[in-house]
């Protein structure tokens, strides 16, 4: 299936929040600033290398509370499952769930199940989807806009094809949690088992979900990171709204979330964008700007950017990817403080924080900012392990 290079405004965009401009391009892949940290000398460096031999336990580096042995066991063994998946057709080029679409494990049954009632079905996708595993599931059109103009193949970096097959009307979207402690030591090696943990498990989440739809006889494609932008596809999904952080913030976990996505034919009603007041908040608030170490996050309003690591044509606050990712390679392990200084990252099973939060969506978000000062502050690594 070949998709246009330039495909700008579409209807329901100003609802979703996402504000396309006549200079849109769709992404490149082989531009994203992790793949660029093998091909593009600008970005790699003997830092870089260092970050991605960290996986490997003969590699790691020994340094403080954070970044122990246990720490780094911790964090790479949390990333094994999705490490097994994306490694399986390594010698054809494709790093499945990250640079390709996961491959299927099952075909698509010659017998279709009769659909009559779209809405009855997304229910209950919605439905198996939690089954699995999923703390969330949005369910939104096939928006080619956010699908990569290429993938990559990762035996040389060139441009390969985006190839999906004919006929996918829905994309199924699905957020996973991460860990609320674990979170709160970022930056460390530690709290990068958040981030592994929910790898690992969205890969048998959107497997499994991808089987179950192929067995009821339709096409259905498992996806991670690869294929195509997952925060559109969030936001119109209705699972939340786009953050100066660069993260989709949820009514339900605030930004401590993982995405992946299931394209299908599967008939499927879809939902609504929910504008929740979350761009407003991010618009007096700065508290992740400020607490970047490399100011890598932007202030003021959204912008359009030539950043080559960024969507080209879209008006949205937009990271320094460089910046971001030369830090990750300094600590060899990912960073996250700005989701751990967010407002929004709280537990919002307590009735304390969702009162907060119907503040901070309200005219008087400048008095939740207030309330907010305090919070955020990084816990020691060492207490979590003497927590358990």
């Amino acid at each position: 299936m070949s998709y246009p290079s330039n495909h700008p405004r579409r209807a329901g965009d100003t609802a979703a929040g996402i504000d396309v401009t006549d200079e849109f391009e769709r992404f490149n892949q082989r531009n994203d600033i992790f793949t660029r940290a093998f091909w593009d000398e600008r970005i790699r460096s003997k830092q870089t290398d260092a970050f991605f031999a960290s996986y490997r336990m003969e590699a790691i580096p020994r340094r403080g509370d954070g970044f122990t042995q246990r720490d780094f066991a911790l964090r790479n063994a949390s990333w094994l499952i999705s490490d097994l998946i994306s490694e399986r057709a390594g010698e054809t080029g494709k790093r499945e769930g990250f640079q390709a679409p996961i491959a299927n494990d099952t075909p698509v049954a010659p017998t279709q199940q009769p659909v009559g009632d779209p809405a009855a079905m997304a229910k209950e996708i919605k439905r198996i989807a939690k089954f699995f595993g999923a703390n969330l599931c949005g369910i939104t059109d096939m928006d080619d806009r956010w699908l990569y103009a290429n993938r990559v193949d990762t035996r040389d970096f060139s441009d390969a094809p985006n190839d999906l097959p004919v006929g996918l009307t829905s994309v199924i979207v699905l957020g996973h949690q991460m860990e609320e402690e674990l979170v709160a030591t970022y930056p460390s090696a530690l709290a990068g088992a958040a981030t592994g943990r929910e790898y690992s498990h969205e890969a048998g989440v959107v497997m499994q979900l991808a089987a179950y739809i192929r067995n009821l006889g339709y096409e259905a494609t498992a996806s991670m990171n690869d294929t195509g932008l997952v925060i559109p596809y969030a936001i119109k999904a209705g699972l939340g709204e786009y953050a100066r952080n660069q993260m989709v913030i949820t009514p339900e976990y605030g930004p401590r979330l993982r995405f992946s996505k299931v394209f299908t034919s599967l008939p499927l009603t879809h939902d609504s964008p929910k504008p929740l007041g979350i761009s407003a908040f991010c618009g007096i608030c700065t508290k992740c700007a400020d607490a970047c170490p490399v100011k890598a996050l932007p202030y003021g309003p959204p912008e359009t950017t030539e950043n080559p690591s960024a969507i080209k044509g879209v008006r949205k606050w937009t990271s320094d990817a460089a910046k971001c990712f030369g830090f990750w390679a300094k600590l060899s392990s990912d960073c996250a403080i700005c989701m751990r200084v967010c407002p929004f990252n709280r537990d919002f099973t307590r009735w304390r924080h969702r009162l907060w939060l119907k503040l901070a969506l309200s005219p008087f978000r400048k008095v939740a900012l207030w309330l907010d000062r305090n919070r955020g502050k990084r816990s020691k690594p060492a207490d979590w392990w003497q927590s358990s």
